[in-house]
């Protein structure tokens, strides 16, 4: 595995294979932030794979968090994963038995809608950067806006609070952006402007929109569509001074 050393404590990903599941060895991708303060905090994890569906990934994660709880004040991330090689069989089972139904409502409602306005500084590999960040999105069913206005990178995002969470992990720590050497690098000069809870005056944003503006008011009335006008006053007039 690889970690990266940062402020807000250390990210690393491991990768393990787990053996006949569904039939098949499955590639297990962990991505695990480790806060400052662990292990009395339990670490923000991440769970990818491409022979699961996002529903699947969704389980596996919450079902390590449980675990995450049992081992608090003690280092855990050894254990977390003897545990999920041993237990993901069981967890898909129960996963393709849940009904659809419950998993959609308990999703919606467990934590409510949330909100995400991330301030970046610049992006050298811009194309590339782009479709990262609307693949992230559509595999986080958020929903939002990446907002251009002359040097100003906006990033408006709306989903679960678990897979905002999820976004901010990504985009903190995987190689996003190019240095000026052209070298692979992650994002280190970004911003959270704002995370939130979605209050009912604000609008869902219906999908994820790439867009450019090209004057200040344009970018304004973005936001007073969606209701946002108090964010957008507080926040963003001050990005231009």
């Amino acid at each position: 595995f690889f970690y990266f050393p940062e402020t807000h404590g250390i990210s690393f990903r491991i990768q393990i294979n787990v053996k006949e599941v569904l039939d098949t060895d499955v590639l297990l991708k962990l991505l695990f932030h480790l806060p400052v303060n662990y292990p009395s905090t339990v670490p923000d994890i991440s769970v990818n794979s491409d022979q699961l569906t996002r529903a699947q990934c969704m389980d596996v994660r919450e079902k390590l968090l449980e675990q995450a709880k049992k081992h608090l004040s003690e280092p855990m991330v050894h254990d977390l994963i003897l545990w999920v090689q041993q237990h993901l069989k069981d967890v898909i089972k129960q996963s393709a038995t849940v009904g659809k139904e419950k998993t959609t409502l308990s999703k919606g409602t467990e934590d409510g809608i949330w909100m995400l306005l991330l301030h970046l500084d610049h992006m050298r590999a811009k194309a590339k950067y782009v479709k990262t960040v609307e693949k992230w999105a559509s595999n986080l069913r958020l929903t939002g806006r990446l907002m251009f206005m002359g040097k100003i990178i906006l990033i408006l995002l709306q989903g679960d609070r678990s897979s905002i969470k999820e976004y901010l992990i990504l985009q903190k720590s995987s190689k996003v952006d190019v240095d000026s050497s052209g070298k692979k690098c992650k994002e280190k000069m970004m911003r959270v402007l704002c995370e939130t809870e979605l209050q009912s005056r604000h609008k869902r944003f219906q999908m994820f929109e790439v867009k450019e503006y090209s004057a200040l008011e344009e970018l304004q009335k973005e936001f007073e569509t969606a209701g946002l006008t108090a964010l957008f006053t507080e926040f963003i007039p001050p990005l231009f001074k």
